[in-house]
């Protein structure tokens, strides 16, 4: 299984990363100039390695799966700073002026974007379950991966470019080659912008349409408040419940067979050739055989049954390792008609810390009366099994006391003349019956216990034991019988205590198709809720859930405050960069349209692909998209305060470019929006198709990182249509409610393009 992980995860890395280079080409349209931005992702990748070496991390389905979600933005910072080069050198600019203008314009773009990517995970480190554990290498992986290709854009890109498209005329040759250098520069933006057209993403009719929209109050409030109520509807609408973790597939089924009282070892084994006779053809069957088609399930490879106590534990594995569920009816069909038996079949969990315990439900029920518990424990057994069809329920340890025990009682008054203690009674009958450890030694370095045993005729009649002999302290000789009274009675095979408390806990596995948070709800609102209600818990008896409900519901909350904690450290980071806590804002705003987009992936991905649940993994998902759908409201937004800004004329020659340094608001707006959205869709499409393979592939732990990819992806592409549009709205909103605040002038140089036309 961890062979066919990692085999899997390797493939989906190299496809994704293969696919990404192809939207690149699409756009730039020459091998070369896509080699420059392709570059990106082989050096980051290596980077990440050294990264998880440093850290002493190993490399993992998690930890790969990370650089795969990485490989579609690593080359996000690289296609803004190119684009931006390409940019000045159509404005007329030298190469190596539009190389140098192209870097520094977008550097604080870049620097900010990468920087909310890699903020957005300090707060893993505060989780400490199962699930932080896991997180922490896809926040490595990630980071790595996202920091190392900021370097790239920074001073592969540039340097590239500079070399490619600088090269004078020094002599003939190196002449022509400079020719066909900025002649492929040329070609390059004009067939993107050529492709673009054709995908309709035409740049100038999206400026125009934001240009036109910035001059009406009523469309920017109606795009704003219509497209947040739209995500706000899709969220609610498509808002699943939740799971804990992934169950995973490996090749294994376990199961757990609970006899009534009183079962001897021929009846043990009389119920497991009851069980190998229904199992025995699938395993006699020979793979690919006419007798494994005949099948009502999958051949058997390996099967053991086990009979320990009052309990039996059995196993079995497939030959084909894709068919591993579907042993699991035939498991139940074997156990189906032995009365009187309660059994388990679940499959071997990626997580399971005990027998059953991947995706269960433990409804512990404490107090200091049994026959209540068992009582309590019933009820609560037979319930379940009405509000949750097809759940698997057994109780821990039983719900019967139809195990025989003989109870001693010490008769104090006669135990006082004899001067002997209730505990030691009690050692002497253990000692004399079963044995009893007195002490330890010793012998060749190991511990050896020193266990004192009667006779074993003492053990064998139990109506004996009334006379079994007992030296005294006193000195005196006096049997059992004439201390205590011994009676014969039916009893719990054990006793379990929670906290110092008897427990009885009913184990509930749920279905398959009901999500763990369903079953939590209906068993907190169908069965608990009334039990209390009728007065039947208080201060002694209590009853709680635990097991992964415990679990679940401890990681949910951890999620939820660590969720408001990235968002917190990505508004103060963006607010530091921009030395304002006004444009953050308008940048964090596309935080909840991409949510919505994270609940659309999901639901699509259950629709079309296969059952994908909401488990903790996947909710990572959404702490990822904070630092990725915040890139494109960045550069929008920073672009356009660059327009606005008059001390960054030194980036644009007067009469080279269609943009100059400090335009009104609403221009620069429509113009910023003109300028980067085709970089934003290269982006989104190149994270996107790096994504699919993820989403898309089946096999050995891809249920470990489908979810995080659907929700990635789903929210990418929704968050980058709404971002086009309800960010400039929402900015411009902003800049005119600025503008009414600043100083005359300035509300006199700018304000007339705010306000409504």
């Amino acid at each position: 299984y961890i062979y066919d992980s990692i085999n899997l995860v390797q493939k989906n890395l190299v496809i994704g990363s293969i696919l990404a280079v192809m939207i690149l080409f699409l756009f730039l349209r020459t091998g070369s100039t896509t080699l420059v931005i392709g570059l990106a992702i082989p050096i980051s990748i290596m980077g990440t390695f050294i990264a998880l070496w440093i850290l002493d991390r190993n490399v993992n389905v998690v930890s790969l799966a990370g650089m795969t979600f990485a490989a579609g933005m690593l080359v996000d910072n690289s296609i803004v700073v190119l684009e931006n080069i390409y940019r000045h050198r159509e404005a007329g600019k030298p190469l190596w002026q539009a190389a140098y203008a192209g870097t520094v314009e977008v550097w604080g773009a870049v620097l900010a974007s990468t920087l909310t990517t890699i903020a957005v995970f300090v707060p893993i480190v505060f989780i400490e379950e199962q699930a932080g554990q896991l997180f922490r290498d896809i926040a490595i992986a990630i980071s790595a991966g996202v920091g190392l290709s900021l370097l790239v854009s920074i001073t592969v890109i540039p340097c590239l470019s500079a070399r490619i498209l600088t090269i004078r005329n020094r002599d003939t040759r190196r002449s022509r080659a400079s020719s066909r250098s900025e002649q492929l520069v040329d070609d390059v933006a004009d067939r993107g912008h050529r492709l673009a057209d054709r995908m309709g993403i035409n740049a100038a009719r999206i400026g125009a349409f934001i240009y036109r929209m910035c001059g009406s109050i009523r469309w920017r409030v109606g795009i704003v408040l219509g497209l947040t109520a739209l995500a706000i509807g899709i969220t609610a609408l498509l808002l699943p419940k939740a799971e804990y973790l992934p169950h995973g597939d490996q090749n294994l089924i376990f199961g757990i067979v609970l006899p009534p009282p009183g079962y001897n070892t021929e009846k043990f084994v009389h119920l497991g050739e009851t069980i190998e006779h229904v199992l025995a053809p699938h395993w006699e069957a020979q793979p690919g055989s006419p007798e494994e088609a005949a099948l009502d399930g999958p051949s058997i490879r390996n099967f053991f049954y086990v009979a320990r106590g009052r309990s039996v534990f059995m196993g079995a594995r497939t030959n084909d390792d894709a068919q591993i569920r579907n042993l699991i009816p035939v498991f139940h069909r074997a156990i189906a008609d032995i009365p009187g038996v309660i059994g388990i079949v679940t499959q071997s969990s990626l997580f399971e810390r005990g027998l059953g315990a991947g995706r269960n439900i433990d409804v512990e029920i404490t107090g200091p009366d049994l026959d209540r518990l068992i009582a309590l424990g019933g009820r609560i057994f037979g319930h379940v099994r009405e509000i949750l069809p097809g759940a698997q329920v057994r109780p821990i340890p039983s719900l019967d006391l139809g195990s025989p025990e003989v109870r001693v009682h010490l008769k104090r008054d006669r135990a006082a003349d004899v001067q002997m203690t209730n505990q030691e009674l009690g050692f002497t009958v253990d000692a004399l019956v079963d044995g009893a450890k007195a002490s330890d030694y010793q012998f060749e370095g190991d511990e050896i216990d020193l266990t004192i045993r009667g006779i074993d005729r003492y053990a064998t009649r139990t109506q004996d034991l009334a006379n079994l002999p007992i030296f005294t302290r006193g000195g005196r000789l006096a049997t059992v019988g004439d201390i205590a009274d011994i009676t014969l009675v039916a009893g719990p095979e054990q006793i379990n205590h929670i906290e110092r408390e008897r427990a009885i806990t009913i184990q509930v596995i749920p279905p398959p198709e009901i999500p763990l948070e369903t079953a939590m709800e209906l068993i907190e609102e169908q069965i608990v809720r009334p039990i209390e209600a009728e007065g039947n818990l208080g201060r002694l008896y209590n009853i709680r859930l635990s097991g992964t409900a415990d679990d679940l519901t401890k990681t949910y909350d951890a999620l939820k405050y660590n969720l408001l904690l990235a968002l917190l450290i990505t508004y103060l980071l963006m607010a530091a960069l921009f030395e304002s806590f006004l444009y953050p804002f308008v940048i964090i705003f596309s935080v909840p349209l991409a949510a919505a987009g994270g609940f659309l992936g999901l639901f699509v991905v259950n629709l079309f692909v296969t059952h994908q649940p909401l488990d903790v993994l996947t909710m990572l998902g959404f702490i990822i998209l904070i630092g990725v759908v915040v890139n494109n409201a960045i550069l929008v937004v920073h672009q356009a305060l660059n327009f606005m800004d008059p001390k960054r004329r030194d980036l644009w020659e007067p009469g080279e470019g269609e943009a100059t340094a400090g335009m009104p608001a609403r221009q620069a707006i429509a113009e910023s929006v003109r300028t980067r959205v085709r970089p934003i869709m290269m982006s989104m499409l190149t994270t996107t198709f790096a994504l699919l393979p993820l989403v898309l592939a089946s096999g050995a732990g891809s249920e470990l990182y489908r979810g995080i990819g659907s929700v990635v992806l789903g929210g990418l592409m929704l968050s980058t249509v709404f971002t086009i549009l309800v960010i400039p709205a929402l900015f411009s909103l902003v800049m005119g409610w600025k503008l009414k605040r600043a100083p005359a002038p300035a509300g006199e140089a700018l304000g007339p393009e705010i306000h409504e036309t």
